[in-house]
Parts: structure tokens; sequence; C-alpha cells
């Protein structure tokens, strides 16, 4: 069947413009006034931005960590994303060592299927580069279409990985077509501090942050790109999160090294200061990196309006409060890593960057989706509004205000990080591949609608 959104503004990474556009199956067919439209269903998008429908290229949905699971499994966490304009997620696959990696994807797709309302991908954790694992990547590439490899500087003696298992990672990732992201902070020096700490008797959540300086991530970011570019090859540095990364990765993309950065929306609007939270309240700020000295978000946003950083992704890992992050009552350690963000990322970008005039417009829609769907393979099946394109997109009120509140999100999770802010901007309805999954505000899609996205080599956007 057809469909005609009529009445609204097109916005995409380079253009904005009034348009109709004609949906007809899962594809955009026609987009301009005197539309074909006999027999489709219309739309009105007055007053709303049509604008491509999100892609988040970094969620864990239904992840083991730290003795516990992350409370959004792969519907709720994807329903919560297609009410905050998402239509596409890339989540992460964990691997153990001694396992194979076809055997680690076999158990993300059984925890997706039948599950998600939306598309979703897959980026894979490399924790030992032996000759196994290299072997079995070119397969993993060309035939699950997973083109992007995540390796751990951090978490010693559980996630992370050495120097040679980057540089041998990032080496075979140029021979095949593959992206590698890096989770980047020194995690020998780490564990230091936080033993440190510990013996000093310093366990409250404040403690996460001091033990995880800006300095760790900074040279953990250096030490990645200078391996990257000793491999000739391409690197994408997830969650940035300080100045002392970002400087890193902006002297790396002067020298016309392949580098490619990610921020989050946590580190744009909330700071150290929230780990500081009388009653415990701090573990709710609790996610790595950890959150920094409020002048940082200037730099983060500069960073983002100049081009230094590519990306915004959630990070997305809810822990509720009760029963979850209260495991690290007396313990910073133990309190899990990861908050609740998957919702809230389009508007807190539009209400905090465009109406303040941080980023524009356009760049909303480059950070929020286009530049995702080009760094992993996506493009220009997903990631703007065109001509052949999915119809993934999103209609997006500009002048609404509303309060976060964890009473309304719909995040399986007992909090919000955001929790009494007032922001500008709604999304009212959300299509993906020409099917409402929310209209006028209320969800209609179905669990196990979503599709795998086998995705392209990594080419130099």
């Amino acid at each position: 069947m057809k469909k005609w959104i009529r009445g609204g503004t097109v916005v995409t990474a380079a253009d904005t413009y009034q348009a109709d556009v004609l949906i007809e199956g899962e594809r955009v067919v026609a987009i301009g006034y005197n539309l074909d439209t006999a027999g489709a269903e219309e739309i009105d998008a007055t007053g709303c931005y049509i604008l491509p429908g999100g892609i988040d290229p970094h969620t864990h949905l239904d992840m083991p960590f730290g003795g516990t699971v992350t409370s959004d499994n792969f519907f709720t966490g994807t329903k919560a994303a297609a009410f905050g304009g998402t239509t596409s997620i890339v989540d992460f696959c964990l691997t153990n060592k001694g396992e194979s990696l076809q055997s680690a994807i076999a158990t993300w797709h059984e925890k997706a299927r039948g599950k998600a309302v939306i598309d979703y991908g897959f980026h894979l954790m490399v924790s030992d580069a032996n000759d196994q694992v290299l072997d079995e990547l070119a397969s993993v590439v060309a035939n699950e279409g997973i083109t992007s490899l995540k390796v751990f500087m951090a978490y010693k003696n559980v996630l992370m990985a050495d120097d040679e298992t980057l540089f041998k990672t990032l080496i075979r990732a140029k021979e095949i077509g593959a992206l590698v992201q890096v989770h980047a902070e020194n995690g020998d020096v780490i564990d230091y501090l936080t033993k440190k700490a510990l013996a000093e008797g310093n366990t409250d959540p404040i403690y996460h942050a001091y033990t995880r300086p800006p300095e760790a991530e900074g040279e953990a970011t250096g030490r990645a790109i200078a391996l990257t570019a000793l491999a000739s090859a391409q690197l994408y540095v997830v969650h940035v999160s300080c100045a002392d990364a970002v400087r890193r990765i902006a002297e790396a993309r002067e020298k016309g090294w392949n580098i490619y950065g990610e921020t989050c929306p946590q580190y744009l609007v909330l700071d150290i200061e929230d780990l500081d939270r009388p009653d415990f309240e701090g573990a709710k700020y609790v996610w790595s990196p950890p959150l920094r000295e409020k002048w940082n978000q200037e730099v983060l946003w500069s960073a983002l309006k100049n081009g230094i950083l590519q990306t915004v992704g959630s990070d997305h890992c809810p822990f509720n409060f009760v029963g979850q992050k209260e495991l690290g009552r007396d313990d910073f350690t133990k309190i899990p890593n990861g908050g609740p963000i998957i919702e809230d990322r389009l508007t807190l970008l539009f209400s905090e960057g465009v109406q303040k005039g941080k980023i524009s417009l356009n760049q909303l829609v480059d950070l929020t989706s286009t530049k995702a769907a080009k760094l992993f393979g996506m493009f220009p099946q997903k990631g703007t509004v065109a001509v052949g394109s999915d119809a993934d997109l999103v209609l997006f009120h500009p002048n609404v205000k509303r309060t976060i509140s964890a009473s309304t999100h719909h995040m399986n999770v007992d909090y919000n990080p955001f929790e009494g802010m007032e922001v500008q901007g709604e999304v009212v309805s959300v299509l993906s591949r020409g099917s409402f999954v929310v209209r006028d505000k209320q969800f209609v899609g179905q669990a196990g609608a979503g599709r795998y996205l086998k995705r392209s080599r990594f080419t130099r956007p």
C-alpha cells in the first residue's frame, strides 16, 4: 500500500526543503509535489520535520555484565529506540576466549530473533587475535555482513585485549574491509588506581570517575591511533568523553589518517558532579568512560560542529537502580557500568544542540543517522530521505516542550539520568521500511518485524 506524507519539511544531512514524500511498499518512491498519490494513505506532517530514521551505532541489549544482565532486551530496547526516533541499531556481540566467533554471533542472533521491532546489526568483539580468530573474521565479514570489530583497551581481566591483539586486528581489518572500534581507556592504569582507592576505603560512586581519569582515556586513544597509523588501517573511537581524547583524534585527522570518533548525549549534558549525588544516587551515573568535568562539554560540542567527531551513539546499557546498581553499594567497582540513553538521544541533540546553536539541523541528521550509515555499511539504504532508500522516516515536531521522566519513558528501567530536564522537540510518528512503529505517539509496531542488517564492507566516507 502507498503512503503519502504531505505538508512536512524534509531534512537530510545536506538539505532542508518542503516536499511531500511518497512511499510504496518498503521504499521511498517519489519526493516533491503533484505526486501520483492515487490510492495512497494520506499522512499529515504539517509543522513537522521529516527526518531519516536515526541509526544508533552503539547499544548493549540483553548483555551480561558484572553478574547481571542489561534490563532492556531486543524488544523493550528497540521499542524505546523507536519512540526516540531511531529505526536501526548496531548492537555489540560479545565473545569469549576459546569460543568460535560464529558461536558468539549465533547467541546474539537468538537474543534478537522474534523480538526486535526495528532493524538491527551487530558489531563483533575481538578479545583474542590467534590464527583461528583471524581466519574466521573473513567469513564473518563476507557471510554475516558484520563489518565492524570492537576491541576493549579497558576492563582488565574481563574484556581487555593487549596491544598485540589490537594491532593484529587492525591489520586483518584492513585486509577484509572492516572498521575497528576501540573502547579507549588504559586498563592497566585504571586497575592500579582502582585497587589503591579500595585499599584506602574509598568506595563511593564518585571514585569510579577518580580512578578512570581523562588522561587514561587520552593516552589509550593516542596509542590506538598510533597503532592504526602503523597498520595503515581505519579506527573508530567509541564514546569519546573528554578533551584529551578529542585532541588526539583532531591531530590524527589533520594528518589525513583514517580516524573517526563518536560521543554520546550523556557527555554533552551531564558532568562529574552527578556521580557525587547523595544517598548512592550517584550510582545511576556510573558508566565508562565516566562523566567528566563540565568544561569538556563545550569541547565535545565544538568537535561535533567542526567534524572532528562524526557520530553520536547512545551507549545504551541500562541497569535498574534497585537490585542492579545497588550491587555496588559498598564497592563502586561492583556497580554495573551503563545507563539508559537510547530513547532520548535525538531529542537531547535537537534541544541542547540545534536549539542552542551548537550544531545545525542538517548536522543533527548527519550525526544521528547519515554518518553512521556511511561508516557502518548501510548507506544509501539507510541514513537519508531519498528515492530508492528504505522508508525509515521520523515525523519530528520541533516546537513541543516536554519534561524527560522515567514515569513516561519506554525503556525497561526504573530511572532516567535526565530526569526532570525540560527539552524541546518530540517524535510524533516513526516508520520502519514503510510501516508505522510509532503513530501519533502510540506504539503500533510488532515484535520480530525488525530485520537483521547484513552490512557492506568499510569504505572511507
